[in-house]
């Protein structure tokens, strides 16, 4: 039953937090477009549900420079921009998403959005995250996000996909609101915020 409703909920809580949150995504526009260091928002084809790809709405955290100036890549965290770093730690850069969301491209609770380029690498049981919309929060994320390997995070995504309800979806909405506050998990032990997934180290 609950299937049938969690569209309507994503629609209406959409709207009427884009509606009260406005202010602050202006502020954070503005913020962003002083730097002068590219666009506000950052934009990235992402697999939806069924793996239908959509493009995903975030606000900027990273400079758009990419080396040094010995040509050197740079990682995640020498690109994190100082608002981008506050955005990124309140959770706020992922407000553009409400649009998605209204869209019907995303939910409020699902597996996160990936690269494109995983869809190849993905096992058959891992590919079974995409038999639901994507959400800004989900169980990998509330259990350990970006310190989790992507063995486990999948894992996780696949036993949502198959005991997702309205309680769950309260409790992890729940479990969102406590890490954004205490920042638990924001990044992985590396100085990337994550490392890409390479595929699978053995035949699952």
């Amino acid at each position: 039953m609950y299937k049938y409703i969690k569209r309507s909920l994503d629609l209406i809580t959409a709207l009427f937090l884009v509606i009260i949150l406005s202010p602050i995504m202006l502020i954070a526009a503005i913020l962003i477009a002083v730097n002068r260091d590219g666009p506000i928002l950052f934009k990235q084809e992402r697999p939806g549900k069924d793996g239908k790809i959509f493009t995903v709405n975030k606000f900027r955290t990273m400079s758009t420079v990419l080396r040094d100036k010995n040509g050197n890549e740079l990682s995640d965290f020498d690109r994190m921009t100082k608002i981008g770093n506050i955005l990124r730690k309140t959770s706020v850069d992922e407000l553009p998403q409400l649009f998605n969301i209204i869209k019907g491209e995303m939910s409020f609770i699902g597996p996160r959005p990936l690269l494109k380029e995983y869809l190849e690498l993905y096992s058959p049981e891992q590919m079974r995250r995409h038999e639901v919309l994507p959400g800004i929060s989900g169980w990998a994320q509330v259990n350990g996000r970006n310190t989790l390997t992507w063995e486990e995070k999948f894992a996780y995504d696949v036993y949502y996909v198959d005991h997702y309800s309205f309680k769950m979806d309260m409790k992890i909405f729940i479990k969102t609101i406590e890490n954004v506050v205490s920042q638990d998990g924001i990044n992985s032990n590396s100085e990337n915020t994550m490392e890409k997934f390479q595929g699978n180290r053995e035949t699952v």
